[in-house]
């Protein structure tokens, strides 16, 4: 049976009861998926025990995801405006109700961190109080006293028919149509919620898609500039664009708890509310199934490279970025990898300098992002939330490391057009040496910022928004013009 928890109601309250749904409505997000999330990035085993529980009834699988799994009811994205009315209406001494479909171990947790509500009714394991059992359930509770209720979805649609003021908060768009319906018009609305297409598009992070722009370098640097050869090159680019996207999503969900912590990851889409984690599964889904279609039109060879892609990713979504090196390793690893998969997909063989380039080149741009985040948490005095397992006291031999790197990379381009074969390529070999300055000043100024706290976390967003970033590559492209 439900359960609810009394506190002693000031004397002076002469309010309706205000009752209030957790997921959707005071939570953003849905706290059973939330902890689902979880359950599967730290316990995965016990995934395996999960179609059971479901067997056994809604509320008895609730009952075990929040036994099996601590969610972090500070971090949730609380809606900020349903909040800060609730908290008017609690000093005012009305009597507040967390009324949820919600395990109630874990209603009452958050009821506790807020520390505004009168009382708790929540799913017990036995009854899913949802729909007209909640509705039943305050009956029990609050007798035929009238109420007002705030909620978010069609579930909620008979409580909001018998209380006295209904109120919604990020309504859904069946709830609105029923609404209508009944003639219900919501004396309150508490929207908090970026615009879904902009969500969507934030969560596919198109500015990482810079990085696929290597597909396009294997047929660049071989000059082959014919059409077929660039629409090729364009196929391939948007494939992996896709799964990347993808990946990003599917790292996006296994890292809610973790993107809360962060000050400027906590804004991410699913980290925030504003799109739901079943949406990302689905749109997921959907990126791979046309990635991998597109794909079906190359080499197969290019369709391995992606395929392999993919499960590199994954595996380092899961697991791999949590062992220092070995993470900024698969990191450069996987830029190299788009050269391959760029070369399979036009049919130009990639060279062993260009590989050997790139990896030292990435490894110093994957550590100098870590450098950056360990960087801006010393200066604020913080110690690391991601479970990356790196130090604050690592800083300076992450800073030799990516540094002494570059400087490889940099030999490494100066062996290579030194080379008899770029001769061949090139009228005008003797101007590459040109690019040289351009490499080492950008290198070494991203080096300088990050050692300031002045580098965005993400060199590939830093590079594409920074004025004198793209001054250095304009200048690098004249350079290779003027060489042809």
């Amino acid at each position: 049976m439900s359960q609810i928890v009394f506190q002693p109601e000031p004397a002076q309250a002469t309010f309706r009861p205000l009752c209030v749904d957790l997921d959707g409505t005071l939570v953003k997000s849905d706290t059973l998926v939330d902890s689902l999330l979880a359950l599967l990035r730290k316990h995965p085993m016990l995934a395996l025990a999960l179609p059971g529980k479901l067997l056994r009834g809604k509320a008895a699988f609730k009952a075990f995801v929040t036994e099996s799994i601590t969610l972090d009811v500070e971090s949730l994205p609380y809606n900020r405006k349903l909040l800060h009315f609730l908290k008017e209406q609690h000093s005012l001494g009305r009597p507040l109700y967390l009324a949820t479909g919600a395990d109630v171990v874990l209603a009452r947790r958050v009821a506790a961190h807020l520390g505004i509500f009168s009382g708790v009714l929540g799913s017990d394991g036995a009854t899913n109080l949802t729909g007209n059992k909640k509705l039943d359930g305050l009956r029990t509770h609050l007798g035929s006293a009238a109420f007002d209720y705030v909620g978010n979805a069609t579930p909620d649609l008979p409580l909001l028919a018998q209380a006295t003021e209904a109120m919604v908060a990020n309504p859904s768009l069946g709830l609105r149509g029923k609404l209508r319906t009944r003639g219900i018009k919501p004396v309150r609305e508490f929207h908090e919620r970026r615009n879904p297409l902009v969500s969507l598009v934030r969560a596919m992070r198109p500015h990482q898609w810079a990085k696929n722009l290597l597909m396009f370098l294997p047929t660049l640097l071989a000059h082959n500039f014919t059409l077929p050869a660039l629409l090729t090159a364009l196929l391939a680019f948007v494939c992996f664009s896709l799964t990347a996207s993808a990946t990003y999503i599917v790292n996006d969900l296994f890292d809610l708890e973790t993107d809360r912590h962060h000050h400027s990851k906590r804004t991410r889409p699913f980290a925030s509310g504003d799109l739901s984690p079943l949406w990302g599964a689905v749109l997921s889904a959907v990126f791979l199934l046309i990635a991998f279609l597109g794909a079906r039109r190359l080499p197969l060879v290019f369709y391995g490279w992606l395929a392999f892609y993919l499960v590199v990713t994954l595996v380092y979504s899961l697991y791999l970025k949590k062992i220092p090196l070995l993470d900024v390793l698969t990191l450069s690893g996987l830029y190299t990898l788009r050269l391959l998969a760029g070369g399979a997909a036009s049919g130009v063989h990639i060279s062993h300098w260009l590989g050997g380039f790139s990896i030292f080149l990435f490894f110093s741009l994957a550590i100098v992002k870590r450098f950056a985040e360990l960087e801006n948490l010393r200066v604020k005095g913080a110690l690391p939330k991601n479970g990356r397992g790196y130090l604050v006291d690592d800083l300076e031999q992450l800073r030799s490391f990516g540094t002494a790197s570059a400087f490889s990379a940099v030999v490494i381009f100066s062996i290579y057009i030194s080379n008899n074969d770029v001769s061949k390529l090139y009228r005008h070999p003797t101007l590459l040496w040109m690019i040289l300055p351009f490499m080492l000043l950008w290198l070494c100024r991203v080096w300088l910022l990050a050692s300031r706290g002045k580098l965005h976390e993400d060199p590939v967003v830093f590079a594409l928004t920074d004025v004198m970033s793209l001054l250095i590559g304009a200048a690098i492209a004249c350079i290779v013009l003027l060489a042809l």
